[in-house]
């Protein structure tokens, strides 16, 4: 299940070694520091008075779907969301699922996320959306399996419209392994080597969940040299607090800033 995680001014921690917290993403509040940008073209503060009518949609959303945009996310609980509750709790009483991942199924159902495998398909006809973003999903893809999100993100995507990436940045761990100097934080913060599991149960839910690990990394200049390959045009990283959006609505332009790069390229 998606976790959430990572914050300004603490050390680099995988979002996997946090404590979830059920609640729909709520727009920061920036600070003057954090509304310094400066960056030609783009925004840096949010435009709470909006009435969309775009499309807006959010690939593996997670915990946070965006109110506003349609929130999609490829966990295995977002199937479970459309069974009675007392399939879920029997599951659980079976201990086919643990207390965190009914509460997910729960928080699925209660906040509308549909299911979307996106490296094979998302549910829009060509060219009828304006707007995709996607917070530190595509580190968990192989590289072919990136290739096909962005190919098919691009079918999706109107002419001019924009894609938005947010993921952790390769030169910010590097950075910090260098000042901490701490072998095993700098690997564990990189989360591309995981336990194998143990126990036949934990190998059932593994199957069934599939990888959490990291597949890639990338920093700025890699992942604007991917989107430009797959025909996007006019890639960019920007700060945190900035966008091209014009209308970003609840959209949280600071989401785990201290360790994310975003991306933002026209379709």
């Amino acid at each position: 299940m998606p976790r959430s995680g990572g914050g300004s001014g603490a050390p680099l921690l995988h979002p996997d070694e946090q404590r979830p917290q059920f609640a729909p993403r709520q727009p920061l509040t920036p600070t003057a520091h954090d509304r310094g940008i400066g960056i030609q073209g783009a925004r840096d503060t949010f435009d709470f008075d909006w009435r969309s009518t775009m499309t807006l949609i959010q690939i593996g959303c997670g915990q946070s779907p965006i109110a506003g945009w349609v929130n999609y996310d490829n966990s295995p609980s977002v199937r479970l969301a459309k069974l009675p509750p007392a399939l879920i709790q029997l599951a659980g009483r079976l201990k086919l699922l643990d207390r965190q991942s009914i509460a997910y199924v729960s928080f699925c159902r209660a906040n509308s996320i549909g299911h979307c495998n996106a490296t094979r398909h998302i549910p829009w006809p060509d060219g009828s959306v304006e707007v995709i973003y996607s917070s530190h999903m595509i580190e968990h893809l192989d590289r072919q399996d990136a290739d096909l999100f962005l190919r098919e993100a691009r079918r999706v995507l109107r002419p001019g419209g924009v894609i938005r990436l947010s993921t952790p940045g390769l030169k910010q761990m590097v950075s910090t392994y260098a000042d901490q100097g701490d072998g095993d934080r700098f690997i564990a913060s990189l989360f591309t080597c995981v336990d194998r599991p143990r126990s036949m149960l934990a190998r059932l839910r593994d199957a069934f969940n599939g990888p959490r690990h990291h597949l890639w990394l990338y920093d700025e200049t890699s992942l604007c040299a991917l989107l430009e390959r797959h025909g996007f045009h006019d890639a960019t990283a920007l700060k945190p607090g900035s966008t091209t959006l014009k209308q970003p609505g609840a959209l949280n332009l600071w989401e785990r800033m201290a360790e994310s790069i975003y991306v933002e390229a026209s379709r």
